[in-house]
C-alpha cells in the first residue's frame, strides 16, 4: 500500500512542470521576551575557542553563569528575507509550506543552486502542488542583522516566523493576494527546534509540522561545538563577512578586471555567486612554483587538500564567492573553522558529491552567540493538534550520535522518543532516511526523504486541492 501511494505521489508530483519563484523583503514586526547575558566581546579566534570550552565544561553551566539576571523585551520592524514560490500552475486551494533552515544555512537550503537544482526541496514541494515560503532567519543571510548576543536569539526569530505565519494566512504576505487555509511548517536542524517553539507557544499556528535533522537528544551537541573548533566569522571568510575591501576585484565601472581559468570574466550566478576569480589550477600551479623556490616538492594533490580543506579555502572561498559589499559582521557572528569541519557534523562520508562539500563550504552561513545560548528551546510536552512527523538522517551526528537507530531502549529510533511532546497530536511518525547525515539535503538520496515528506501531508488531507 505505502508503494502504491508513493508511485502515485510520484505520478502526481510529474505534473508540474516547473515552479515560479519571487523574491521578498518582508518588513516583520518582532516582539520577544528574551534571557540578557553579560559577556565580554569576543575580539580574536582564540575567544572563540575559550567561549566553546566554557560552554561545554561538563562541570559548568555556562549559560547560567553569564545570564545577567534579567529578561528584556526585543521589539522592533525588522526584514526578513524570503521566498516564495508556487507550481507553474497552482490549484484553487493551495496550502503553503514554511521552511526554516537550520544553523550554517540560509533559504537557500531548500532550493540549492547546485548541478542545476537536483537536490532542490521545493522543486519537489511544488511539483506535489505545495506553495513555499523559505526565509533566511532573522539575523541571517539577507535578512536585517542585530547584536548577536542579546537580540538575535531563538524568540526572536520564532516572533518572525509566527508575524509571517499569521501574514499568509490573513492575505498580507507582501506580492501574494490569497488568504492560505492551511500553512504547515518545515525546519532543519536549528529551523525545526524553532518550529517545536512555534507550537508550544502558538499551537493553533500550524496545521501540521515535519521536523528534519532533529531529536530532543542534545547529548552530542557539546561534541558539534567542539568539532566546529569556532572562529570569528569576520575572520573565517572577511571577504564574505568581515570589513575587508573589494575593490581590488573591481576594474572600471565596478566591472570584474580578472580573468578565469578559461579567461572569461567573473559572472554573477543565480545564487549571487560569482564565478572566474580564481582557479584552482591557477592556485595549485602558483603555490608549487613557490615552494619549488625554496626547494620543497609537494603533489599537486596535497597541496589542493591544504586549499580546500583548511582554512586557507575559506579565504579563497570569500574571494570567489561575491561581488557584494562585505558584511562587516560583529564578531559574535561565528563559525566552524574549514571543510572538514563541515563534514564531521553534516555529511556522512561516501554519500555525497565531493563537489556539494565544497559548495556548502564556500555558502556557509554564521551561527550568533545568543542563538547557541537559546538553542534547546522549550523540551516539553505542548498542545499542538496537527500531525507530527520527525525525518532525520540515520547517520545524524548531531542529534543522533552517528547513528538513530541505536537507542539501547525499546524505542525504535532516537528521534521517536520526541513523541512525548505532543501528546495531542493527530499523528506522530519518526522516519529514519538511510545513508544520510545532519545535512539532509545535500546527500545522494536527499529526494527520497522529500517525497516522504509530501506523501506525509497529503496522507493528512494538507495537500493543496
Amino acid at each position: 500500500m505505502a508503494s502504491f501511494a508513493f508511485l502515485t505521489l510520484s505520478l502526481l508530483s510529474g505534473q508540474a512542470l516547473a515552479k515560479v519563484c519571487t523574491n521578498v523583503t518582508i518588513p516583520v514586526n518582532i516582539n520577544a521576551h528574551q534571557p540578557q547575558f553579560n559577556l565580554a566581546p569576543l575580539q580574536v579566534n582564540q575567544d572563540a575557542t575559550r567561549f566553546a570550552l566554557n560552554f561545554t565544561n561538563i562541570g559548568r553551566n555556562f549559560t547560567n553563569e553569564i545570564f545577567a539576571g534579567n529578561f528584556a523585551d526585543v521589539r522592533g520592524v525588522y526584514n526578513i528575507s524570503a521566498k516564495y514560490c508556487t507550481p507553474d500552475v497552482q490549484k484553487a486551494n493551495p496550502t503553503v509550506q514554511f521552511l526554516t533552515h537550520g544553523i550554517g544555512f540560509d533559504k537557500s537550503y531548500w532550493d540549492l543552486p547546485f548541478n542545476n537544482y537536483n537536490y532542490s526541496y521545493i522543486d519537489v514541494a511544488t511539483a506535489a502542488g505545495f506553495s513555499t515560503v523559505s526565509i533566511d532567519r532573522f539575523g541571517i543571510g539577507n535578512s536585517s542583522k542585530a547584536d548577536p548576543l542579546n537580540v538575535v536569539q531563538a524568540p526572536a526569530e520564532v516572533s518572525a516566523m509566527y508575524e509571517i505565519t499569521n501574514m499568509l494566512r490573513n492575505g498580507t504576505f507582501p506580492t501574494v493576494a490569497h488568504k492560505f487555509q492551511k500553512v504547515v511548517h518545515v525546519g532543519h536542524s536549528f529551523g525545526s527546534a524553532q518550529t517545536n517553539m512555534l507550537v508550544t507557544l502558538h499551537p493553533q499556528a500550524s496545521d501540521g509540522i515535519v521536523l528534519t535533522g532533529w531529536s530532543i537528544n542534545g547529548t552530542w551537541l557539546g561534541q558539534t561545538l567542539a568539532d566546529w573548533n569556532l572562529h570569528l566569522a569576520r575572520l573565517n571568510q572577511p571577504l564574505r563577512f568581515g570589513n575587508v575591501s573589494l575593490a581590488a576585484k573591481r576594474g572600471q565601472n565596478g566591472q570584474n578586471k580578472y580573468k578565469g581559468q578559461n579567461g572569461q570574466n567573473g559572472h554573477r550566478n543565480e545564487d549571487g555567486s560569482v564565478n572566474g576569480y580564481v582557479s584552482n589550477s591557477d592556485l595549485i600551479q602558483t603555490i608549487e612554483n613557490a615552494l619549488g623556490l625554496l626547494g620543497v616538492e609537494a603533489s599537486a594533490s596535497d597541496i589542493w587538500q591544504e586549499i580546500a580543506t583548511t582554512e586557507v579555502g575559506d579565504i579563497i572561498n570569500g574571494w570567489n564567492e561575491t561581488l557584494a559589499p562585505p558584511q562587516n559582521l560583529p564578531t559574535g557572528y561565528l563559525t566552524w573553522s574549514d571543510l572538514t569541519a563541515n563534514i564531521f557534523a553534516f555529511l556522512y562520508p561516501g554519500f555525497f558529491e565531493d563537489a556539494i562539500s565544497l559548495f556548502a563550504e564556500k555558502t556557509k552561513q554564521p551561527v550568533t552567540l545568543g542563538e547557541i545560548l537559546t538553542l534547546a528551546g522549550p523540551i516539553a510536552p505542548n498542545k499542538f493538534a496537527g500531525p507530527v512527523q520527525v525525518v532525520t538522517g540515520r547517520q545524524d551526528q548531531i542529534y543522533c550520535g552517528g547513528d538513530c537507530l541505536a537507542t539501547g531502549t525499546q524505542l525504535p529510533s532516537i528521534p521517536a522518543a520526541a513523541q512525548v511532546l505532543f501528546p495531542n497530536a493527530s499523528a506522530f511518525q519518526a522516519y529514519i532516511h538511510p545513508n544520510t547525515g545532519h545535512g539532509l539535503n545535500f546527500h545522494y538520496n536527499a529526494t527520497g526523504a522529500y517525497h516522504v515528506i509530501q506523501q506525509w501531508f497529503q496522507s493528512h488531507n494538507l495537500g493543496s486541492s
